[in-house]
């Protein structure tokens, strides 16, 4: 099973930590695939996922906490790039990205490099996020492209603030623990868990969207199936 995160900086120098925080209803290469080509654009060692509990702004998972973590530890189980940190679906309460990321803050220490990495998609739709303002007082934020959606903010204020913090350099992400937003230029793959899920209603195939041990998985439980 993959490992769950130990990394820390508050013993000396260490490799900027980066979160990758999803759903993942169920895990697919939609998620994995982006984040492994941004690793190597900037420069990660180590993504950690972080699997949502109740989302606060979304509809509940079909799959239940303990699948969704199970199907995010098979889908990683030999990628070593990738680790696993359930600490949001240990409490049954709705998952702020804010507060974990204070919690990590703290975990971390003040000097520690940390990265949210979120896609195009959430951040159109960070001002409706829980405390938005205050997120680049935790981490950088590291935005991943999606498919179809638009480039620029919804007005001149947040486009202002976007284009206040961001840089176009990821050594920089290094160089300060938070404050910063980069925008990678990933893959664009046009798959999403509401497929998967509309596509297993249908009895449909869905192997060429997420790993196999994950289909294997999905199928021993009768998941996503009407």
């Amino acid at each position: 099973m993959p490992r769950n995160t130990s990394l820390t900086c508050s013993s000396g120098p260490a490799p900027l930590l980066a979160f990758f925080g999803g759903t993942f209803d169920p895990i697919h290469y939609g998620h994995l695939k982006p984040v492994a080509s941004l690793a190597k654009i900037a420069g990660f060692n180590q993504v950690i996922l972080l699997p949502n509990n109740v989302p606060p702004h979304r509809p509940q998972p079909e799959a239940t906490a303990q699948q969704r973590l199970l199907m995010v530890e098979l889908a990683v189980a030999a990628d070593p790039l990738f680790s696993v940190d359930p600490r949001e679906l240990i409490v049954d309460t709705p998952s702020y990205t804010i507060e974990t990321l204070a919690t990590l803050r703290k975990e971390h220490g003040d000097d520690c490099p940390l990265a949210f990495i979120i896609g195009q998609d959430s951040l159109l739709t960070l001002h409706k996020w829980h405390r938005w303002a205050s997120l680049l007082d935790f981490c950088h934020l590291v935005v991943m492209a999606r498919p179809g959606y638009k480039e620029r903010l919804d007005t001149p204020e947040l486009q202002k603030w976007y284009d206040a913090h961001r840089v176009t350099d990821a050594e920089k992400l290094k160089q300060k623990p938070c404050g910063f937003i980069y925008q990678a230029n990933t893959p664009l793959l046009d798959i999403s868990a509401t497929e998967i899920r509309e596509r297993r209603h249908a009895g449909l195939d869905c192997s060429d969207l997420l790993p196999a041990a994950v289909e294997h998985y999905i199928e021993s439980q009768g998941l996503y199936r009407q």
